[in-house]
């Protein structure tokens, strides 16, 4: 059976009945009708978090198609609950640009998914589309104090650097002409999209701890600069309250339900390459508020989401991750061992055993955040029994335990070992996690100490652009702020060619982007592009629906 078939042959529960596992009264649930529901952020409580237990879900330097993160979190859900460990998987929010894109839907597969899978990745509750229109109107706000001959505030058009967001992969809108068509239309300007993931407001919504937090952070938003090289911020647009208002219902995280009726938590969704790559801190801890163990994943590779996760995230919200679970597939490393496209599922232990050395590297970048991981070897057809077990024994020489995980064939009883190797872990083995860089070090610093020792760089090179924007960042005053780096998903360098482990080489730093806002800076190495295209072939030409409603393809 499809991923969808799957889903739509299970009879869900009403999610006041998910809610009451957590201890959630009815009256708390602000429901979207049947399946899923708000959380009031009432219900977060800080002492009760710091008694639980965190759990992160990361991977190895992953395939184009992904190597099944958040498969392998439902699952790992799903067994911690059924070897009697209450647990609550929180995840983040779908992008239409990738479901319709590439990738198609992103709630899970197999008997590890989320649901109702095809709400989850399609509107959901409305979260993503607050977030543009907050991010649009801030950009609405911009170009009509341009215009205003009222409480101008003197911007420059050619500094300003907010763009607007759409949730599509859309490459015809990376770069555009606004204001044509004569007075009455606005100031002529360039501008551009980003997609909605990209947005600093969803970076924003991420981070924030409170409602007031959000405006707060919403008004910090860096805009431009006056004619006189003044800084011009939302808040003296007096965009904050009006953004927030916005964003009053989407800041509340979403319960929905796991295949085998276990509480699942969806919140916030920005990407990891561009962006924080983690749901909501509110998420996470209303997860850890309610539930003994909260399982989350940060996208792409550990190099990204996970040193994301840990170094921004964790180090803000003074969370205590006590496990990481990296992982990993055979035909992943298959690929770090030079196997073409086309032999991905081929057999062939010599590359796996090439291949392994891009997963040592994460081992051991995940142990400098006083961590011990966990590998899970999510199981594929593809798979040789001498394959898997190569990895379990190179894993054991490194003192890491590998387990087959089996979550999309099984569900949560493919996922029982897998279960036992996080708990024991957690309750054995735990230190106090130490973040990799402290946000009071000099900015150059933290990206260095990113680049060599998690990535293996030799060294890190500034471009012109990039050396101009550290001094802007200088004279703004925000060299505290967290280092939120853009690189590609493919490799550990910036360039997506050099697979595996590559070492000697030297990164460079383009340019660096300021999210004043979400408090952090955004060091863009290589090529990196903020708003996708679509490929040849998009997942949308293989999706249908029939005049019953229901979907097919969506996976």
């Amino acid at each position: 059976m499809s991923d969808i078939a799957i889903a739509q042959s299970k009879q869900l529960k009403h999610i006041k009945e998910i809610a009451k596992k957590l201890n959630v009264k009815e009256d708390d649930l602000e429901m979207y009708g049947k399946y899923k529901a708000k959380l009031p952020l009432e219900l977060i409580n800080e002492e009760t978090i710091a008694n639980n237990n965190l759990v992160l879900v990361t991977a190895l330097t992953p395939t184009p198609a992904g190597e099944g993160k958040t498969t392998t979190s439902i699952g790992l859900t799903e067994g911690l609950n059924k070897i009697g460990k209450q647990t609550t998987v929180v995840l983040r929010e779908p992008s239409l640009g990738p479901v319709f894109g590439i990738k198609g839907g992103a709630a899970g597969g197999g008997y590890s998914q989320v649901v109702p899978m095809e709400d989850i990745n399609l509107h959901f509750t409305g979260d993503f589309n607050a977030v543009e229109k907050a991010n649009n109107l801030l950009s609405a706000l911009i170009d009509n104090n341009l215009q205003s001959k009222v409480n101008n505030l003197n911007i420059d058009p050619r500094t300003i650097l907010w763009k607007r967001v759409i949730d599509m992969n859309d490459r015809s809108l990376r770069n555009i002409t606004i204001g044509l068509g004569g007075t009455a239309n606005g100031i002529p300007r360039e501008d551009g999209f980003n997609i909605t993931p990209a947005s600093e407001v969803m970076a924003i919504l991420c981070m924030a701890t409170s409602f007031d937090d959000l405006k707060e952070r919403l008004g910090n938003i860096f805009i431009g600069f006056t004619f006189d090289k003044k800084p011009v911020f939302a808040r003296d647009l007096k965009a904050q309250d009006a953004m927030a208002i916005l964003l009053k219902d989407a800041i509340k995280p979403n319960l929905v339900q796991t295949l085998e009726e276990n509480p699942a938590i969806i919140h916030g969704g920005p990407f990891a390459n561009i962006a924080q790559g983690t749901n909501t801190i509110i998420a996470t801890k209303m997860g850890l508020s309610l539930s003994n163990y909260v399982v989350t994943e940060a996208g792409f590779g550990a190099d990204l989401g996970a040193e994301k996760f840990l170094n921004i995230k964790s180090q803000y919200a003074n969370l205590n991750p006590k496990c990481v679970v990296l992982v990993a597939t055979i035909r992943a490393l298959r690929h770090h061992g030079g196997a073409i496209k086309e032999d991905y599922n081929t057999p062939d232990i010599n590359k796996v055993d090439d291949g392994f050395k891009n997963l040592a590297k994460h081992i051991e970048n995940i142990r400098k955040f006083n961590i011990e991981p966990v590998v899970a070897i999510n199981a594929f057809t593809s798979d040789t029994e001498v394959e898997i077990e190569l990895v379990i024994n190179k894993c054991a020489e490194l003192g890491v335990q590998a387990v087959l995980a089996k979550g999309w064939e099984k569900g949560g009883d493919g996922m029982k070992r897998l279960a036992d190797a996080v708990v024991d872990v957690v309750e054995n083995k735990a230190k106090k996690f130490k973040p990799l860089y402290n946000w009071e070090m000099p900015v150059v610093e933290k990206i260095e100490k990113i680049a060599k020792e998690i990535y293996g760089a030799r060294a890190v090179d500034f471009d012109n652009k990039a050396k101009l924007n550290l001094k802007r960042i200088e004279a703004l005053g925000f060299n505290n702020f967290a280092v939120c780096m853009a690189k590609t998903q493919k490799s550990f360098s910036d360039n997506d060619k050099l697979i595996g482990r590559p070492e000697g080489f030297t990164v460079t730093v383009r340019e660096i982007e300021i999210a004043a806002g979400a408090q952090f800076i955004i060091p863009i190495l290589g090529k990196m592009m903020r708003m996708p295209g679509l490929p040849a072939v998009p997942a949308s030409e293989n999706m249908s629906i029939n005049n019953k409603g229901l979907i097919d393809g969506l996976s």
